[in-house]
C-alpha cells in the first residue's frame, strides 16, 4: 500500500508521536520501545492530550505500561482530568435524558449528534470519550417552540448569534447555556452550514437508534449516518481534534457498519472525505483497511487531504499550546518539524488552502465570495473615498497579503 505509506510523519511532534503509541497499545501487545521516551517535555505532553480531548484514552492505557516511564506528577494529572470528564459525562447523561422527556412530551422529535449517548455507542463506556455540552437535531418547524421550553428551564440563549436574518440563514444552530447546572445544549436545525447537500430530519429519524443509557427513550443517529457525520465533522475541521480520529478508528474496528462505500447512495463528495479518514486512521491509530475499501484510500484526492490535514494538526496543535511564541522559538516545540519552521504567512495559506480544498465545489464559490468581501479592516488597512469604494472588491486579496506580511 504504497499510496497510503507516503504520508510524511516525520513533522508529528515527538510528544504526540508517544500519545499515539500508548493509545496504540492492543491488551496482548508489549511495551513501547524505550526511543518514543526520550527528552519528552511532559507539560507539552499533557497540553496535547487535553487539546485533542484524548486524555480518557491515554489514561485508560497507563496500566499497560512501565510505571517508571512517565512522571508521577503526569500521571496524577491525567486521573484528574479523567475523573472529572467522567463526573461531566454522567451530569451529561441526566440532563440529556431530561430533554428528551421535555421534548417528546412536547411533540418535538430530537436526535442527539454529540454527548454521552454517541460516547457509549462508539466505546460501550461514557468515560473513554470527552464532551463539553450537547448538541441536539431538530426539524427547523420546531425551533421557537424548543428555545421557549428551554428558556423557561433555566436556559439563557446566546445571543450573539441571529442578530440579523443574514446570520440566522449562515448558521445552522444556535447555543443555550445553563448558568446554575453550567450545562450548554446547542440546538441544531441543519447539520452543516449552507450551502450543504444533507439528509432530511425525516430520513434520519427513520434510521435513528435508541440508546441504552437512560430510562427514558433517547434517540440519536443510525450506524452509517453516525459515521458520515463524524466523519464530514471531522474533516471539515481539519481533524485538529484527535479525538474525531479516534471516534472513526473505533467504528472501523469494530466493523458493525455497511460497506463503506454502500452506506448512501452514491457520493463521490462523500467518498473523498471517508477516503481521507481511513487514510489518517491508518496512518495514526494503525486501523487496519478491508480490502473493499482501499479504492476510497487510493483516491488521488483523499491522500492529498490527507496530507494537508496533518499539516492542519500540527499547525493547531502549535496554536493551542504556543500562541505566544515567534517563529525563532517554535523550533522547541518540533525539532525536526520543517512545517514549524516556515513563516507564519505560508502556514497560514496550508490552512486556508486546506479549508478551501475540503470544499465542494457549490461551497467553493461562496467561499470565494465571502473572502473577496470587503470587511471593516479592509477600511483600516486602505483608505478610500466612498465614490471609490467598489475598488475593494479586487483590491482585497492584496490587502490581505500586505497585513499578513506585516505581521509575519
Amino acid at each position: 500500500m504504497k499510496e497510503i505509506q507516503d504520508i510524511d510523519l516525520s513533522n508529528l511532534p515527538k510528544e504526540l508521536k508517544l500519545i499515539l503509541q500508548i493509545i496504540n497499545i492492543e491488551n496482548d501487545a508489549g511495551q513501547i520501545n524505550n526511543k518514543y521516551f526520550i527528552d519528552i517535555d511532559w507539560e507539552l505532553f499533557l497540553d496535547l492530550v487535553r487539546h485533542h480531548r484524548i486524555y480518557p484514552l491515554v489514561y485508560s492505557k497507563l496500566n499497560k505500561l512501565d510505571e517508571k516511564l512517565i512522571p508521577l506528577y503526569v500521571s496524577q494529572a491525567l486521573y484528574r482530568e479523567y475523573k472529572e470528564n467522567t463526573f461531566q459525562m454522567l451530569n451529561l447523561s441526566g440532563e440529556m435524558e431530561r430533554v428528551s422527556k421535555l421534548f417528546t412530551e412536547n411533540n418535538i422529535r430530537l436526535l442527539y449528534l454529540k454527548g454521552p449517548a454517541i460516547a457509549d455507542a462508539i466505546y460501550g463506556d461514557i468515560s473513554l470519550r470527552t464532551s463539553k455540552d450537547i448538541d441536539i437535531l431538530i426539524p427547523i418547524t420546531d425551533l421557537k417552540k424548543a428555545e421557549d421550553l428551554l428558556l423557561n428551564c433555566g436556559y439563557e440563549k446566546e445571543e450573539s448569534l441571529n442578530k440579523s436574518n443574514k446570520r440566522k440563514w449562515w448558521s445552522h444552530h444556535v447555543s443555550y447555556y445553563h448558568p446554575r447546572k453550567k450545562i450548554e445544549i446547542e440546538i441544531h436545525w441543519r447539520l452543516y452550514r449552507p450551502p450543504a447537500n444533507e439528509p432530511s430530519f425525516d430520513d434520519l429519524w427513520a434510521r435513528k437508534r435508541i440508546s441504552t443509557l437512560t430510562s427514558f427513550p433517547v434517540y440519536f443517529f443510525g450506524k452509517e449516518d453516525l459515521f458520515f457525520y463524524l466523519v464530514t465533522h471531522g474533516a471539515n475541521h481539519g481533524w485538529f481534534r484527535l479525538r474525531w480520529l479516534a471516534d472513526i478508528d473505533q467504528i472501523m474496528r469494530k466493523r458493525d457498519i455497511t460497506m463503506v462505500n454502500n452506506l448512501l447512495p452514491k457520493n463521490r463528495y462523500r467518498d473523498i472525505l471517508i477516503g481521507q479518514a481511513l487514510i489518517l486512521t491508518s496512518q495514526l491509530f494503525e486501523t487496519p483497511i478491508h480490502e473493499e475499501d482501499l479504492p476510497l484510500a487510493k483516491e488521488k484526492r483523499s491522500r492529498n487531504l490527507a496530507k494537508l490535514a496533518i499539516l492542519y494538526i500540527i499547525e493547531m496543535g502549535r496554536v493551542y499550546n504556543k500562541k505566544s511564541l515567534k517563529d525563532s522559538e517554535l523550533i522547541k516545540y518540533n525539532v525536526n518539524s520543517s512545517f514549524s519552521k516556515m513563516s507564519i504567512l505560508k502556514r497560514s495559506f496550508y490552512i486556508k488552502f486546506y479549508q478551501y480544498s475540503v470544499k465542494t465545489r457549490i461551497q467553493k464559490f461562496f467561499y470565494i465570495m465571502r473572502v473577496l468581501n470587503p470587511t471593516y479592516e479592509d477600511v483600516k488597512t486602505l483608505r478610500l473615498p466612498k465614490p471609490l469604494y467598489f475598488l475593494y472588491f479586487p483590491l482585497r486579496p492584496f490587502l490581505i497579503f500586505w497585513r499578513k506580511t506585516r505581521k509575519s
